[in-house]
């Protein structure tokens, strides 16, 4: 295997000083007495890398931006070029990992935050090289990086497949002054692991974005019958679709049109077509797909359509397990087992239905 490894030497100097990031004040956080944080980090996912793969080669960029700490783990990098200046920056991680690329790299393992997995996923945008972050930063609201540095080894050496995951990043001086606001920045293909994080939850924000993703592809198709179930999640992305939605009830959209707005099950019905889409969110505490507060839904119709689940990570975390309660014993073995529940634009999380 072939791995591009970047370091962002100055990543999460400015969380010890209370700086809350370094990005523009890298000057100010040194003046602080702030100690840089990602060699470290980044020494200790090369090093438990080497102890799994020494045989694995590394490309990387000169001195302390990857080269310095992969001879310190024991590798002989192949350096591919050197930072431009006396201070990094967001200009030499692209052109880095512009540079892996070229050399076919297979995954660009990073150490830094938000901000330099932002600038990885632009520099990888249009490949198909994945990449893996080791958190450094001081806010690391991706879902790009593992769990520590350990683990990114483990998963540099693993995994089988990849899965497009999010890159967010929010406004530093924001959140500085208190507001914390994550925006997408990217969509990128990342190793599927256990032992990566989910991305932070920040309330409306990540709903936001789950229900842009689901209207945007809601949109890119045609002759596709979707029955919107009730539920504020499903309710937003109705508003994305600028449809007058009912709340608590169900619609019927197809190619722009609502066919039936707070239909019946006969109605619903009435109003399917060749290829349907029911899009659901688990309702209540105990996490019910099918059989609470949505009786429309009813084994005829569930049995015509797929079924799409949506729900918020933060919804997902306080509940173990699905389940369905259709009135069906027969339906309900077969929703049973494991199934992707879309938590982000374009993030799945596999869950149980019981």
């Amino acid at each position: 295997m072939r791995i591009g490894v970047v370091v962002n030497p100055v990543a999460g100097m400015g969380g010890r000083v209370g700086l809350k990031g370094t990005d523009g004040k890298v000057a100010e956080a040194r003046a602080r007495g702030a100690e840089p944080r990602s060699p470290e980090r980044a020494r200790r996912a090369l090093d438990r890398l080497f102890e799994a793969a020494p045989e694995a080669e590394l490309l990387a960029w000169g001195g302390e931006m990857g080269a310095a700490v992969a001879r310190g783990a024991g590798f002989e990098p192949d350096v591919l070029g050197e930072p431009s200046g006396d201070e990094t920056s967001a200009a030499d991680t692209i052109a880095a990992v512009e540079a892996f690329v070229d050399a076919d790299a297979d995954l660009v393992l990073f150490v830094g935050g938000d901000g330099t997995a932002a600038d990885v996923a632009e520099a990888l945008d249009g490949t198909d090289v994945p990449m893996l972050g080791v958190p450094a930063g001081v806010k690391v609201y991706s879902s790009v990086f593992a769990v520590s540095p350990e683990d990114a080894a483990h998963v540099v050496t693993s995994f089988e497949r990849t899965e497009a995951r999010e890159v967010m990043d929010i406004d530093e001086d924001d959140y500085r002054a208190g507001e914390v606001r994550p925006e997408l920045r990217a969509v990128a293909h990342v190793p599927v692991a256990e032992d990566l994080q989910s991305s932070k939850q920040t309330g409306g924000g990540t709903v936001e974005a789950l229900a842009a993703g689901v209207a945007d592809d809601i949109r890119a198709t045609t002759g596709v019958t979707y029955v919107l179930g009730p539920g504020s999640t499903v309710g937003t992305v109705k508003a994305e679709l600028g449809i007058d939605g009912s709340p608590l009830g169900v619609d019927v959209y197809r190619d722009g049109e609502v066919l039936a707005r707070d239909a019946t099950e006969a109605e619903i019905l009435d109003n399917l077509g060749e290829e349907n889409v029911i899009v659901v969110t688990p309702i209540g505490g105990q996490g019910f797909v099918f059989g609470r507060g949505n009786p429309q839904l009813s084994p005829a119709v569930i049995r015509r359509c797929d079924v799409s689940v949506v729900a918020s990570r933060s919804k997902l975390d306080a509940i173990p397990v699905l389940r369905v309660d259709t009135d069906d014993p027969d339906l309900d073995a077969e929703l049973r087992g494991w199934t992707k529940v879309r938590v982000g634009r374009v993030e799945r999380r596999m869950m149980k239905i019981e």
